[in-house]
């Protein structure tokens, strides 16, 4: 299950830096300021003198697992941990550059940086775990270790501590470091499998219209001159203004899917790679113009599920966050629920954006109805009305605190001023689906 609107990207469709304050970092394409004077925790500035010359120098070449505190782009040291590193010149037995993960952050701000980002002073020796754990908790605060937690294992609640080592020793560096689509250049978030002939390329070309990915530019300006697409390679079931919804059988189209597949997983770390597409619908938004139909997001769904998911996995491509084009993608897959006769579900596990765009939307679709409706309404007729499944009915009045349990069943309470405090609090409710302009055959009903 893959996340909604990660945090805002810069104008130029660089992505942002995604962490839970996005206006905390500066954009991704910002040049590197020159790095302040390291000082004591008294405050002081700090020279460094022969010994601490010599100390610096006992501690290279750095240990993967090594902690250090490491200067960012925002000109702050921060504490990281190192992943991995890798020899850049070999007459230097210390002249590394090391992959490190922030870790206050999310995994998405990992990267490689360079020997004079890191502060040599601060070096710790690589210690249990657990112990660490422990000593770091202390000093803490408690927003400090909630920031951690909410990000250490995101997306990743049902897989046990075994398989999310395996998971995270796989994917833990990033293989491609941006991706050029259509007019925009964007950092990569996360590692993605892609063939083995790709293992040497930072950046990639794709195509953004079959999405066909190629190592170079000029490959990519061949490409384009013979595509002849202008669109995803689907049927058109939804247009309104200049929004424009695509339906792409896996079965027709296995590579683009499979492209697709490749694309998503730079921006979802949980995401499972379905080389298998011909299983999955694909639903392709597009923002149109004159030189054609430009891929926003998307949601993928199975065209069977015995659990009910109305959807497997959503991403809004970084260029496009905060625009609502999320919470659209959401409600779109409702109303093909409720055009198909059925009550729908995402797939778990939810990532933390992806978790927390479901509740907003739930809580403004439930609140909506709530405020309207004046007599007695069961967790059955929500469901009914808005093809959303019982459980995340329940689940999410739950957490409003807007269920009782009378009489051996549970109880509405809708207050209408505590209505609105919720409502205001779930935010807006980003861009509408005129239903109307949907025009879908369900795909058990399709010839």
């Amino acid at each position: 299950m893959g996340s909604i609107d990660p945090p805002k990207a810069e104008q130029n469709g660089t992505a942002a830096a995604a962490v839970a304050d996005p206006g905390q970092k500066p954009g991704a394409g910002d040049a590197m300021p020159p790095p302040p004077p390291v000082k004591h925790s008294n405050g002081t500035a700090a020279e460094p003198d022969v010994a601490t010359k010599r100390r610096r120098m006992s501690v290279l070449p750095l240990e993967v697992g090594t902690r250090v505190m490491c200067r960012w782009r925002d000109g702050k040291y921060h504490p990281v941990k190192v992943i991995e590193r890798r020899k850049l010149n070999p007459g230097d037995p210390n002249d590394y550059e090391y992959y490190v993960h922030y870790t206050e952050f999310n995994r998405r701000l990992d990267e490689w940086v360079k020997l004079e980002q890191l502060d040599l002073n601060s070096v710790e020796t690589v210690v249990d775990e657990k112990v660490e754990d422990k000593v770091t908790g202390l000093k803490m605060t408690r927003h400090q270790k909630r920031k951690i937690d909410e990000t250490h294992v995101e997306g990743h609640e049902e897989l046990d501590a075994a398989s999310l080592r395996e998971h995270e020793e796989f994917t833990k560096v990033k293989n491609i470091a941006t991706i050029e689509l259509g007019r925009y250049e964007i950092e990569t978030w996360y590692f993605s499998p892609f063939p083995p002939e790709y293992n040497d390329c930072s950046k990639l070309y794709f195509c953004e219209f079959c999405l066909n990915f190629m190592k170079r530019k000029e490959q990519l300006q061949r490409h384009m001159k013979k595509c002849d697409l202008k669109h995803p390679p689907g049927d058109e079931i939804y247009r309104s203004g200049t929004l424009s919804m695509f339906e792409v059988d896996g079965k027709k189209n296995k590579v683009y899917g499979q492209n697709l597949c490749y694309l998503a997983k730079l921006f979802l770390d949980h995401k499972t790679l379905y080389y298998d597409v011909d299983l999955f619908l694909f639903y392709v938004l597009c923002e149109c113009d004159d030189r054609g139909c430009h891929m926003v997001g998307y949601f993928s769904k199975e065209k069977h599920s015995e659990e009910s998911y109305n959807l497997a996995c959503i991403l809004t491509l970084p260029p496009y966050q905060r625009k609502g084009y999320g919470k659209f993608l959401i409600a779109f897959s409702y109303e093909l629920s409720k055009k198909e006769g059925k009550v729908g579900t995402p797939e778990r596990p939810l990532s933390d954006l992806g978790l927390l765009s479901y509740k907003g939307y739930w809580t403004r679709v439930l609140l909506d109805i709530l405020k309207k409706h004046k007599a007695n309404i069961s967790i059955k007729e929500l469901s009914d009305m808005t093809a959303i499944k019982a459980d995340d009915i329940l689940n999410t009045l739950q957490s409003l605190d807007l269920i009782q349990y009378r009489k051996g069943q549970h109880v509405i309470c809708a207050d209408p001023k505590v209505l609105d405090r919720h409502l205001k609090a779930a935010g807006r409710g980003g861009l509408e689906v005129d239903v109307s302009k949907l025009i879908w055959t369900p795909y058990r009903e399709q010839g």
